[in-house]
């Protein structure tokens, strides 16, 4: 799958990559597995998305900015992983929203990463096992998501 191509068909807008704030690397390929370290939402001009879900974001505000998530994941491939054509399917969804006690609907949330890669990669191979929990997440981001990837080799 040329991924180049496939984000230009649907017409998506790609954040500038982000750069490690940490001692990590933004991916590593292992075997035929390509991990993707935890991504924030960034809007096309750098800047973060933050807030707390429940108290300064609503769910939906949230669901946007998981879907911004998966636009800086898709940036951070292409940057990185010059293979980004052997990419087969997405495994693992890590979602971690920054939510207040109070906010119960993480999974929702998470939908919009995960709605994304469908339309990316297709239901078949765009949807694969997921977990989405709420935290406190750091520079107050609004919501983290790392993911693994099956790359053919």
């Amino acid at each position: 799958m040329n991924l180049i191509n496939r984000v230009n068909e649907l017409n998506l807008k790609l954040p500038p990559a982000p750069k490690p704030v940490g001692l990590y690397k933004p991916i590593l390929v292992v075997d035929n597995f390509l991990y993707v370290s935890g991504q924030g939402p960034i809007n096309l001009d750098g800047s973060l998305i933050t807030g707390k879900v429940g108290s300064h974001l609503n769910k939906n505000e949230a669901k946007v900015a998981a879907r911004q998530v998966g636009l800086t994941m898709l940036s951070t491939i292409i940057t990185n992983f010059k293979n980004f054509r052997k990419i087969k399917r997405i495994v693992k969804v890590f979602g971690m929203v920054n939510s207040d006690n109070s906010f119960t609907e993480h999974p929702y949330v998470i939908n919009g990463f995960s709605e994304l890669m469908a339309e990316i990669f297709g239901n078949k191979m765009g949807i694969g096992v997921r977990s989405a929990v709420g935290m406190t997440l750091p520079q107050n981001i609004a919501v983290e998501i790392e993911a693994q990837f099956e790359i053919n080799t």
